[in-house]
């Protein structure tokens, strides 16, 4: 009998982890990019003898296959998916792929902001808690590569709205919904609807013995959950309201109560400041709670916890100007938060490549925190509209070197300069970890 095709679209991180774990399930693999193929994912494919091709997809090739993988990067709407489609050829992401090869514990994270935080804290939470467990999806290593070569029995997984369009069979055993902000609406017809749906398929296919943790405060959320039925057990979390399951701030104490344990921690001992971070923090306690991880873990976790490289990053002070990178905000609410959490006068680097954004709910925070704003891209007429009057500076860039040098001649002793771009990296970029990476080089050069 011969084997079943798979065709993997896109050769990066978590297309090269779908072929290793689909030649080992006995598919045959042809992997097709349209770009350019790193080194070190060539040597890999090579390594394999996988057939593979770069800068083209033969659509000949491509329309034989029995199942279809496609990297998150990949629109519905491109020609090559489409045709697949129309063909009813199953098009699905890499977690749903690995998904259907493992039956470790998941616990699964989305929102429009701080996933990645969430993600992180929540992974080293179970693995200093002596868990076997796995990190995957938007960071660590592929899903598929971990399911092929590793044992886990917990894997914590961060997802897009982009990797959950193409879950259909996957189901989270623990599903987080941060809060849901408009993002990608470019992806999206511009139409929020259709991105919230995206992210409410984390609770697809969930259970009566499965759990779903999600913010009370976000007002989208909430009047999402009066149209949609939830199978899994709620878990809400706020810093609003006093709630009696879930977790909470009450008198500067998180107090945590789920699957029948309770918790609390003054709100100054955790290591993530900030409102949002409040938020993470309480999320990753929750999930520490519901897998029966011991008190003095959590605790000790949640009050030495380091934080993520590009998010609210700290970075340096030079002559008493604080620079913070917060290379990883690329929309509107992470900036709010990020402006939000700010305790000095900002100046503000923004720009790049705008998602559809509405810059008016920065406003407020921008009339009481930012001094100057220096617009970093390719394109910024919609910034200086935006924010024309509001600051007593704003000046334009092309590069990182020249907006970290005029925010430092801007600043002054006591100021911070603040990376937060509201906006995808492309246009002078290679991805928010290079901008990020670029303007702590500028940094350490002034």
């Amino acid at each position: 009998m011969p084997k079943e095709k798979l065709v993997i679209l896109g050769g990066g991180e978590s297309g090269v982890g779908a072929a290793i774990l689909g030649a080992q399930k006995g598919y045959e693999i042809f992997l097709s990019d349209l770009g350019v193929i790193s080194d070190q994912y060539h040597e890999i494919l090579r390594q394999y003898g996988f057939n593979y091709e770069e800068k083209q997809h033969t659509e000949a090739l491509i329309l034989e296959a029995d199942l279809v993988v496609k990297s998150p990067g990949i629109p519905e709407k491109a020609p090559v998916v489409a045709k697949l489609l129309a063909k009813n050829i199953p098009v699905i992401s890499e977690i749903e792929f690995a998904g259907r090869f493992t039956s470790a514990k998941t616990i699964c994270i989305t929102g429009s902001n701080g996933k990645t935080t969430t993600t992180m804290l929540t992974y080293e939470l179970l693995k200093r808690a002596g868990l076997n467990v796995g990190l995957a999806g938007n960071v660590g290593k592929s899903f598929a590569l971990q399911v092929a070569q590793e044992n886990f029995d917990y894997y914590v997984i961060e997802l897009s709205s982009f990797q959950l369009d193409g879950m259909f069979e996957f189901r989270a055993d623990i599903a987080v919904l941060l809060n849901i902000t408009p993002d990608h609406l470019d992806r999206y017809d511009y139409k929020m609807q259709n991105y919230v749906d995206s992210k409410m398929r984390i609770i697809r296919n969930q259970g009566p013995d499965d759990w779903f943790i999600y913010c009370e405060d976000d007002p989208v959320i909430v009047e999402e959950l009066k149209k949609v039925t939830v199978n899994s057990i709620k878990v809400p979390f706020s810093i609003n309201r006093i709630l009696n399951q879930g977790g909470w701030i009450e008198n500067e104490t998180m107090k945590l109560n789920v699957n029948n344990k309770t918790f609390e921690m003054t709100i100054y001992d955790l290591a993530l400041q900030g409102k949002h971070n409040l938020y993470n923090s309480m999320v990753a306690g929750l999930s520490g709670n519901i897998v029966n991880l011991r008190k003095e873990i959590i605790r000790e976790c949640l009050s030495d916890f380091q934080g993520v490289e590009h998010r609210l990053e700290r970075f340096l002070r030079v002559h008493n100007i604080e620079f913070v990178n917060d290379s990883k905000a690329t929309n509107i609410n992470s900036v709010w938060y990020a402006l939000e959490s700010m305790q000095a006068p900002v100046v503000w680097i923004v720009g790049g490549v705008d998602k559809g954004n509405d810059y008016s709910e920065l406003f407020g925070l921008v009339k009481e925190k930012v001094k100057a704003i220096v617009c970093l891209g390719k394109d910024n007429s919609k910034i200086i509209a935006a924010f024309d009057g509001m600051v007593k500076e704003i000046v334009e860039t092309r590069s990182m070197e020249e907006a970290v040098r005029s925010a430092y001649f801007l600043a002054t002793k006591g100021d911070i300069v603040l990376l937060s771009p509201a906006c995808a990296s492309f246009d002078l970029f290679r991805n928010y970890e290079d901008r990020g990476q670029q303007f702590k080089e500028a940094v350490r050069n002034l």
